[in-house]
């Protein structure tokens, strides 16, 4: 009987076609709207993952995210260093200053000022230069995407492509000489503006004079010992406050969905392919059960039980429920991956395949059930009726 099922899903063409294109296009519009979102709740807290050798972020008890600068005293990171289980301590600038561009045209820029003994807190990974490079007289390294378009040199011919900042270069940070010596890869930022690192006694010179300059403290943990409970003593000796970088990143995240609206833009659209989906999906799997009733009719005249024809039913549901994801998140996949040198933000982890696999699971067993309902209730007799 399985296979009297399948035939008789594939036998008409239209509404066969038509079931899978709506399954389709409910995953796909779930899997790259959530991928996106995804993609740019991560860029949210990238500088955070890029900085991999800290354990612990200190900052002011008032700091909600990333972003939320509120500058301490110098003197602040002695404190930090003196506390027990802390192996080192690095300060680290962050502030966003403008650059002047060769063409007179400002850019806000994401300045990150590191230690200058140890360098502590630099880029993941170099394109171009080194960050020992750092030590030299006016040296900043700059990201690659930014280098190459936001950041990026005047066009040499009027009508021709604008020129990649390269190492030798030089931009102005607040009416200071900056000199690029290094290119380097990272996360995209959620705003997307270029990222700067520069030594941390430089960068307080490019950024206006204040009087508290200290934006945070980087922190490594003595080998076993337990970070929370480290992150505790730090705030109790000295009145800040201390998160490991994975609540720190938490905290980013949580709050760009309660302030913005990105996640209501982004859950309106996958809410949208759900209900589409689940529309064009359902009523012409019903319709292909109306269509079809006088074949059930007859199972059931010759003594096929409802167990029996409720497994033909859900088996069609499945078949086409698989080729529909399938379909739709190899699209999503294929978009993600055309697109990933451009700025769209996206990230597919296997967890979201899951979810939506889930979500094509849920429209076809409504549409299973609205069928089921209508062939149990089915009279052996209409066969002969006509």
């Amino acid at each position: 009987m399985n296979i009297v099922a399948l035939k008789m899903l594939v036998g008409d063409r239209a509404k066969y076609l038509g079931i899978i294109t709506g399954l389709t296009f409910a995953s796909l519009l779930i899997t790259q709207q959530a991928a996106i979102f995804i993609g740019l709740m991560i860029r949210t807290y990238g500088s955070i993952t890029d900085m991999g050798y800290p354990d612990i972020w200190v900052m002011d008890p008032k700091v909600q995210y990333l972003d939320d600068v509120k500058p301490l005293q110098d003197t602040q990171l002695y404190r930090v260093r003196s506390v027990p289980g802390v192996d080192w301590a690095a300060p680290l600038f962050k502030s966003y200053i403008r650059a002047r561009l060769a063409d007179g045209t400002f850019q806000t820029c994401i300045v990150f000022g590191l230690d200058d003994a140890t360098l502590i807190g630099g880029p993941p990974e170099m394109a171009e230069g080194s960050i020992a490079d750092l030590r030299r007289s006016d040296a900043v390294i700059v990201d690659e995407v930014g280098a190459t378009t936001k950041l990026a040199r005047p066009p040499r011919d009027p009508d021709g492509p604008r020129v990649p900042l390269k190492v030798g270069d030089s931009i102005e940070l607040n009416d200071h000489r900056a000199i690029v010596v290094g290119i380097c890869r990272g996360s995209r930022t959620f705003q997307s503006q270029p990222v700067i690192f520069t030594t941390y006694s430089r960068a307080t010179e490019f950024a206006p004079i204040e009087r508290k300059r200290l934006c945070f403290v980087l922190v490594k943990a003595e080998p076993g010992q337990d970070k929370q409970e480290l992150c505790d003593r730090i705030g109790r000796l000295t009145g800040l406050t201390a998160y490991t970088k994975e609540r720190f990143s938490r905290m980013t995240v949580v709050y760009y969905l309660k302030y913005t609206g990105v996640a209501i833009n982004f859950g309106i659209a996958v809410a949208l392919g759900f209900v589409v989906g689940a529309a064009i999906a359902g009523q012409t799997f019903y319709n292909f059960t109306l269509d079809n009733l006088r074949y059930f009719g007859t199972f059931k005249a010759m003594g096929a039980t409802n167990a029996q024809l409720l497994g033909m039913i859900v088996l069609q549901a499945l078949l086409v429920g698989a080729i529909g994801y399938g379909l739709g998140v190899g699209g999503a996949a294929g978009i993600g991956y055309f697109l990933r040198d451009t700025q769209l933000a996206f990230r597919l982890p296997w967890q979201l395949m899951v979810a939506s696999a889930g979500a094509i699971a849920l429209i076809c067993t409504l549409s299973a059930i609205t069928s089921v309902r209508k062939v149990i209730r089915l009279e052996p007799a209409i066969v002969f009726k006509s």
